[in-house]
């Protein structure tokens, strides 16, 4: 159940059926801020800018050659709504060297937007960090990603590394890579 209203979403993992749902799904945003980084030669600085008018990114598709979820025992969990529609996803990777639990990938469709399932998803995603023992949940997000940003902190999420040349090759050059992380706490650690 959601914080902003009455919609029950059944979150589930995914099956080789689901692709077709998760390829679709609208990940592109919208906001009115992004964080620029200021770099010096010992760290750097972030500062929330206003950008007008708003900017919309929309991602490219995945260049990858991986059916999500199918990645030995990496699932993706899925936010179903009571109509049938995809609600959201996040498709999860752990590391059992460095107890990690990678989050690869994390949309919500726009309609869906502020009404918990990214806060479920995650929740789902932290259970499974869990019940592998993992010490810690890690993400990556583009600096221009605000909406996400400020979602990723209330959820407990810190600052941990920055990666200036991550997307340079790619469509998304001059943005940067930001890293999160949180300690995954109550984690079996067998």
């Amino acid at each position: 159940m959601s914080p902003a209203d009455d919609t029950t979403y059944e979150i589930r993992t995914a099956t080789p059926e689901d692709t077709a749902l998760v390829e679709a799904l609208d990940g592109s945003f919208t906001t009115a801020t992004v964080f620029r980084v200021e770099t010096a030669e010992n760290g750097f600085t972030l500062r929330e800018t206003p950008v007008d008018p708003p900017l919309t990114k929309v991602f490219p598709e995945d260049e990858e050659d991986e059916e999500d979820g199918a990645k030995e025992g990496n699932p993706t969990f899925l936010a179903v709504a009571p109509d049938g529609s995809l609600a959201g996803f996040v498709s999860v990777a752990y590391a059992r060297w460095n107890r990690r639990l990678a989050i690869e990938d994390i949309e919500v469709a726009p309609g869906h937007r502020g009404r918990g399932v990214g806060r479920a998803l995650m929740s789902r995603a932290e259970e499974f960090a869990r019940e592998r023992g993992a010490g810690h949940i890690w993400l990556e997000v583009t600096n221009i990603n605000a909406p996400a940003i400020h979602a990723y902190r209330r959820m407990g999420f810190s600052l941990c590394g920055l990666d200036t040349s991550l997307y340079e090759f790619t469509a998304s050059a001059g943005e940067h890579a930001l890293y999160l992380s949180k300690p995954c706490r109550g984690a079996n650690r067998d």
